[in-house]
């Protein structure tokens, strides 16, 4: 993505690939050895990841013991009684009868063991068992369970090992149908692939036996409690302050926007954010695989895909909710991820009357999203020559905004880009900012800055007047020229 700089009539090209700078800036001298094509010397080998402690260890005779508990617990509890109390009494409910069954069992533990084992059987019967500990916390991006014995989580942009373990692949598997039963789905041999949701949003995958070799896989991207908004992007150093002004300029004045990026760069808590300054007096419908979206207004009608039942009938794709949305006089459409034919049904309708409707779809830059989308539309099988298609992006997308995550885990919004339209058969892009990484510190952390590309007035600057943002436009396009000035004195 870095690799990438525009020329001055907009489009891409590639850079030469240069030689690392040493320190002080000369550059960095190329061992003979690569330059007469012998290999490399290799590089060293990370140490073993030791896992992060989530709970405590527990001890092989712990999990004998309370699988024996468990056991005796299900046949003396009546399940269908238990699922109609509050979570509350249910938890009561169930820890006086596992405290009866160890007085009879004559179990020996401790207070504090005994507590740890409660809390533990009530997290399996009533929630999603070992998972609980890590969907409580906030600062936890990404679950991702590789078999029973293998748990990982993503914190601060940086993939750990924990050590959270299941009892065994059973118990892992019967948390997922337990997830994927409450939005109405099934996970199993027949159907071994399921996409879902939990209650307060995440989103979840699952696959198992026999496409998963060694036991279920359980992905899940949380989300936080409390919503990012783009003052916390500001905080965070995702955007400056002048950035994301225009952001919300291009949220207020129903620029029909796309957000590009990688897997994990932020684009749907992007998505969230640009949403905010939608007003609250528009219908907005959103189209998604698993509802995630965290929308404010009070008139949202929420889509969402279906997959087809054991006899392949009954499958709702996202082609099919964006087509139908349009018969629900929508003002804004919104559609979690593009990723295949229904590109060209949402480019009809930000064309046709649907201003400021809004999408992300995976690509490493704006002419690369560009790319994708003329190619999503082609495999959609519309027999259209390359021209039309491009014709028709143009005339529909306003503004690509680019995220992506950096090699040290953090986040940051590196383009804002605006189509300008032709010339011959290349679509012209313009950039309004852009991010340049300009050094590392001695933590490995990234430094750089977002800076203005200089530019008059972006394209959409009539529709800012229209609004009566133009103001605001101005006088954040003069900040960012004002910083740029800054920054190189």
């Amino acid at each position: 993505m870095f690799g990438k700089r525009s020329t001055p009539g907009g489009t891409s090209t590639s850079a030469p690939t240069r030689p690392a700078p040493a320190v002080g800036g000369a550059p960095a001298a190329v061992p003979a050895a690569n330059l007469a094509g012998a290999p490399p010397p290799p590089r060293p080998q990370p140490a073993a990841q030791t896992p992060l402690t989530i709970e405590t260890r527990r001890s092989e005779e712990y999990y004998q013991t309370k699988s024996m508990i468990f056991g005796a617990l299900i046949e003396a509890i009546d399940l269908a009684q238990l699922i109609k109390l509050d979570a509350d009494s249910a938890r009561e409910e169930i820890r006086d009868i596992v405290n009866e069954i160890i007085a009879l069992k004559n179990v020996v533990m401790s207070i504090a063991e005994q507590e740890d084992l409660l809390d533990d059987i009530c997290n399996d019967v009533l929630g999603y068992g070992p998972l609980e500990p890590l969907l409580a916390r906030d600062d936890i991006a990404d679950v991702m369970v590789n078999g029973a014995n293998r748990t990982y989580i993503e914190v601060g942009g940086k993939i750990q090992l924990t050590n959270v373990r299941f009892r065994d692949n059973q118990q892992l598997m019967n948390i997922c149908q337990r997830i994927v039963s409450q939005v109405g789905r099934r996970v199993d041999e027949a159907s071994p692939i399921c996409d879902a949701r939990l209650p307060d949003g995440s989103r979840v995958n699952v696959i198992v036996p026999p496409l998963a070799i060694d036991g279920p896989a359980l992905t899940i991207r949380k989300f936080k409690r409390d919503k990012l908004t783009l003052e916390d992007l500001v905080r965070f150093g995702s955007i400056s302050r002048e950035g994301a002004e225009i952001l919300q300029i291009i949220g207020r004045v129903r620029c029909n926007t796309l957000i590009s990026g990688g897997t994990g760069s932020g684009k749907t808590t992007l998505l969230n954010c640009l949403t905010r300054f939608i007003e609250h007096d528009e219908r907005i419908i959103t189209c998604e695989d698993a509802a995630e979206l965290q929308l404010q207004q009070p008139h949202v009608v929420r889509l969402e895909t279906r997959p087809p039942n054991l006899e392949g009938q009954g499958q709702v794709t996202m082609r099919d909710l964006v087509r139908n949305c349009l018969r629900m006089r929508p003002e804004r459409i919104i559609v979690g991820e593009v990723r295949g034919p229904e590109a060209f049904d949402l480019l009809q309708a930000m064309n046709t009357g649907h201003d400021g409707s809004m999408g992300t779809l995976h690509a490493n830059s704006p002419r690369e999203a560009l790319s994708r989308l003329e190619s999503m539309i082609t495999m959609g099988g519309f027999s259209l020559p390359s021209r039309t298609i491009r014709e028709m992006i143009c005339a529909s997308v306003d503004v690509i905004v680019q995220a992506a995550r950096l090699r040290d885990g953090s986040r940051r919004i590196t383009h804002v880009t605006e189509i300008m339209g032709m010339e011959g058969d290349v679509i012209i892009t313009q950039d309004i900012l852009a991010y340049d990484i300009v050094g590392e510190d001695a933590s490995g952390r990234l430094i750089g800055h977002h800076r203005s590309t200089g530019i008059g007035r972006p394209r959409f600057w009539d529709r800012a007047r229209y609004f009566g943002e133009e103001q605001r436009l101005a006088n954040a396009l003069d900040a960012m020229e004002r910083r740029e000035v800054d920054e190189t004195v």
